[in-house]
């Protein structure tokens, strides 16, 4: 089965006293464009992260942030006494020598000193952590690949309604060309009947129709068309990551339909021809979409 390339996932793992949070989201793109914003606390962990990601989505536009949310009544930020009691000395002692009034409000002006309420401890990432932010990060990606599965059966089912479209096409030109061999000589015979004394050599005149119809025979065409159908349900059979091929295979089936349509020479099959180019541009649009 196929695979869409847009997709979205989102996880969270409780930790402690937070919760740890991953989101990820892809489009279509040739390769793999990954963007991150991933939490201070887990930016040395970003290479594999990223390897992770690449594993399992492989192309694709992806947008991924790893963030984490502070549970309600976490402790405040500690208040550096020491550091507070440093600062109204030294401010007293400047307020004696200089004659400038002290402060009115001596804890408002204490308390926006810097690195009063500054947390001096660094906080570390844990293995135990990790591994938590981990399992965040795969169940959010695993839930886009899942998504992108889902798109990718809606994918696959337009497909096959499309090619078996052009396939029923395909089928529909078969009376209209049998028919034409006999109008164009009936055309040709005609014309030269209403020439007033023109005479000519039926044997030549043979030769030269079988000249002509042969230019206009697409037989070939439909038989190659025929074939890249088959390739392209073959190659959806085959799993996720053949959105490419799927391309080349559509440019190709393309090739043959616009040959069909510049030898048809009769209104029908060309209208049929359109129909044809119509069914191969929706599958066309598509397949941008498939991994």
């Amino acid at each position: 089965m196929i695979q869409s390339m847009t997709g979205y996932g989102k996880a969270v793992v409780a930790f402690n006293r937070k919760k740890i949070h991953a989101e990820v989201k892809s489009l279509n793109s040739k390769q793999l464009d990954l963007q991150t914003r991933i939490a201070p606390l887990y930016r040395e962990k970003e290479m594999e992260i990223r390897q992770l990601i690449a594993t399992k989505l492989e192309r694709g536009k992806v947008d991924f942030a790893l963030w984490i949310e502070q549970e309600t009544g976490i402790e405040a930020t500690p208040v550096n006494g020491a550091l507070i009691e440093n600062y109204y000395r030294q401010l007293k002692a400047i307020s004696r020598e200089t004659g400038i009034p002290e402060p009115e409000d001596w804890m408002y002006t204490l308390t926006r000193m810097p690195d009063v309420l500054t947390r001096t401890d660094m906080e570390q990432l844990t293995d135990e952590e990790w591994a938590a932010a981990r399992q965040a990060v795969e169940q959010a990606v695993e839930a886009l690949v899942s998504f992108r599965r889902q798109e990718g059966a809606a994918l696959e089912k337009k497909f096959a309604e499309k090619i078996d479209n052009i396939e029923r096409l395909m089928a529909e030109i078969e009376p209209y060309e049998k028919s034409r061999v006999e109008k164009i000589r009936q055309r040709i015979t005609e014309g030269l009947q209403q020439i007033p004394g023109v005479e000519y050599d039926k044997n030549r005149l043979e030769q030269e129709l079988i000249y002509y119809i042969e230019k206009l025979d697409i037989s070939e065409e439909k038989q190659r068309l025929a074939n890249h159908l088959a390739y392209f349900r073959e190659t959806m059979a085959n799993g996720h990551g053949q959105g490419k091929k799927l391309g080349f295979i559509a440019q190709e089936m393309g090739r043959e339909i616009n040959t069909t349509g510049s030898k048809s020479n009769q209104a029908e099959m060309q209208n049929i021809v359109v129909q044809m180019k119509d069914e191969l541009e929706q599958i066309k649009e598509q397949v941008l979409n498939a991994l």
